[in-house]
């Protein structure tokens, strides 16, 4: 899984265009709803179901994708969404090694107080530091996209309504035509997986839009499934721990069953 982040700093990033018409990421509420409302409501549009390889009581992360993941998120989402509940530490769990996670890490900037003229400083980060939003504050972030603050990914796949299948069909759901009748105000989307329908965020994802190191096609399909995937992991960072632990009790259990059947059986075998 190493192989896709020969060096990540290296990758083209997306041109100014393209970040703006991305709004970057998944900026998941409707264009009249801010943070606070969209984690309650959501289309009334049947979401398709989607096949993950997480989900299931023996579901696992295909950490190819979750890597990949990752690309789509420093390239296109952190331009308006943080992830400020990991450090570039906590990315050595999609399999990287700490040379690997040190040069993430370095090819981003945190502050660093201030120079010797005042002024604001910054550093490289390390394997210790955040992944920062971009906006110095909620007030800036939401002034900076028509007053809907982008919310912070780190817990995204946990509390929006529908999970990875709606945050994947809401990624893709735009260019339909809307319903007659329904006005889409300047400055919206129509998108039918989006709260009433509407929606701030341009489409994000476009074909060709980021470039994946081990040679995946990265169709706006794929770099949905990837990101999605990746959120879900950064939501669930011990998902695959806890499967394991219940494998291991449901099998403790069936041997304690057998055990105390066994052992009824031998006990009551002379009673008549």
């Amino acid at each position: 899984m190493r192989r896709l982040f020969p060096s990540l700093a290296a990758m083209p990033g997306l041109s100014p265009r393209a970040l703006r018409a991305a709004a970057a990421g998944l900026m998941l509420s409707g264009a009249a709803m801010g943070h606070a409302g969209f984690a309650h409501a959501q289309s009334a549009t049947p979401v398709p179901p989607h096949s993950w390889s997480f989900t299931g009581p023996l579901g696992t992360f295909d950490m190819a994708a979750v890597q990949r993941g990752y690309v789509v998120y420093d390239h296109v989402c952190s331009a308006c969404h943080g992830m400020t509940a990991l450090t570039y530490g906590d990315l050595g769990g999609m399999g990287l090694t700490e040379e690997q996670v040190r040069r993430i890490a370095h090819a981003h900037q945190v502050p660093a107080g201030v120079d010797a003229a005042g002024r604001p400083a910054k550093r490289p980060a390390t394997a210790d530091d955040h992944l920062r939003s971009p906006y110095a504050s909620p007030a800036i972030a939401a002034a900076a996209n028509n007053g809907a603050r982008p919310p912070d990914q780190s817990r995204l796949e946990m509390v929006y309504p529908g999970g990875a299948d709606r945050m994947r069909a809401l990624l893709l759901g735009y260019g339909q035509a809307p319903p007659p009748g329904t006005q889409v105000p300047a400055g919206s989307f129509y998108n039918p997986y989006a709260v009433n329908g509407l929606i701030a965020m341009p489409p994000p994802l476009h074909d060709g839009g980021v470039t994946y190191a081990d040679g995946t096609a990265p169709t706006a399909a794929q770099q949905a499934d990837d990101v999605v995937t990746f959120l879900t992991w950064a939501a669930h960072p011990h998902l695959e721990e806890r499967h394991r632990t219940g494998v291991r009790v449901i099998v403790f259990l069936l041997v304690l069953l057998v055990l105390t059947f066994c052992l009824k059986r031998r006990i009551w075998s002379d009673v008549h």
